[in-house]
């Protein structure tokens, strides 16, 4: 006969608050998922800076828009799991660094054609240029990263989103303090959620939000 595990009234409180706060951190790291950021920017534009896609239509707006999501979010998620489903990695959350090795390669692709395209349209924001740059930067630094420990790619991303949202204001010379604010609140977050749910270390997700910062800080200097 099995003996019942006795808990204290503080260890029985502790076990669903524990369960409650994975279940959110594990949220938070769905919906900032490093894939969405390039959509989650494009749409910051949209809002805040529409008079930089005054050259277009609404419908051809909506299909950039499209292209930024397809591009960004459904080539690169399709990739890996076609990897998954061919036995090439154990796991769709790549949990290893060896398989992370050619995601990384196959975002790095899709974020150099996307800074491509920018760079080649002049009907919309400048902002992409330097933006699509500092991710295809990040993704280079990720990769190589990745050869020594595991950087966290939620942390590239969102260091990546915060300075960028940052480094626009700064080039269109905009007082932007609320989505400043709430970009550098979902960093926060975001870090705070992958060290909850996932087996990264505090240097790993620290190294990944300061790559982040500097492949924008970077793309920004040499495209303005």
């Amino acid at each position: 006969m099995t003996q019942e595990p006795i808990y204290t009234t503080n260890q029985q409180a502790e076990v669903p608050k524990n369960i409650l706060l994975r279940f959110f951190a594990k949220i938070i790291s769905y919906i900032f998922h490093p894939l969405f950021i390039p959509t989650y920017f494009f749409i910051y534009l949209m809002q805040y800076f529409p008079y930089e896609f005054a050259g277009i239509t609404g419908w051809q707006l909506k299909m950039r828009f499209f292209g930024v999501f397809w591009l960004t979010v459904f080539f690169p998620a399709f990739a890996v799991f076609l990897l998954w489903r061919l036995k090439f990695s154990e796991s769709i959350f790549l949990r290893t660094q060896k398989e992370r090795i050619v995601p990384y390669i196959i975002t790095m692709f899709f974020y150099w054609w996307m800074y491509y395209l920018s760079r080649n349209f002049t009907d919309q924001p400048q902002a992409l240029k330097f933006f699509f740059m500092g991710v295809f930067i990040a993704s280079v630094i990720g990769l190589i990263a990745n050869s020594f420990f595991k950087i966290s790619m939620h942390a590239l991303g969102v260091g990546g989103f915060a300075a960028a949202v940052l480094l626009t204001s700064f080039y269109y010379e905009v007082a932007n303090g609320i989505p400043v604010s709430i970009a550098l609140l979902i960093a926060g977050l975001v870090c705070t959620a992958r060290l909850v749910v996932s087996n990264h270390t505090v240097k790993e997700i620290y190294t990944g939000l300061f790559a982040g910062i500097l492949a924008q800080v970077i793309a920004y200097i040499a495209i303005s």
